[in-house]
């Protein structure tokens, strides 16, 4: 663990179909090291509850390690911003996984949210299409 108490979370999930197969990807930095990662099938679903989900797990694996700020960082809109609370989380579906990552969210005591490129999430975005390849 660096000396800040800092970690870095990087998150995606991917559905093949809208909804349709769907999985998660994230992993857990303390740059450089990579301290978690996960890669999980979770059936069928939509993209943004995909999106959702891996925040979700990621955050969870994050609690594992002592850290204080957590540095989350997507490449899904929808999710950053409605986290941000840019944006109000409209659908059913989404609700109950919103307030269960601004729980977790809760747990660090700085958090820095921001929406990168794809290209700059391309770790998350492979673990998530592994999943799925390997399905």
């Amino acid at each position: 663990m660096n000396a800040r108490g800092e970690l870095w979370v990087y998150f995606d999930g991917a559905s093949r179909g809208n909804p349709g197969h769907a999985a998660i990807g994230a992993v857990v930095l303390d740059p450089p090291a990579r301290l978690a990662e996960i890669s999980e099938y979770i059936g069928t679903g939509t993209n943004n509850v995909a999106e959702y989900r891996a925040l979700i797990a990621g955050l969870r694996a994050a609690r594992a390690f002592p850290a204080r700020v957590v540095h989350v960082r997507g490449d899904s809109m929808l999710v950053v911003n409605q986290m941000l609370g840019t944006w109000k989380v409209k659908h059913a579906a989404l609700k109950p996984l919103a307030r269960e990552a601004i729980e977790l969210l809760r747990e660090f005591e700085t958090v820095d949210i921001a929406h990168v490129p794809r290209d700059q999430n391309a770790e998350a975005d492979a673990l998530a299409n592994a999943a799925l390849d390997a399905r």
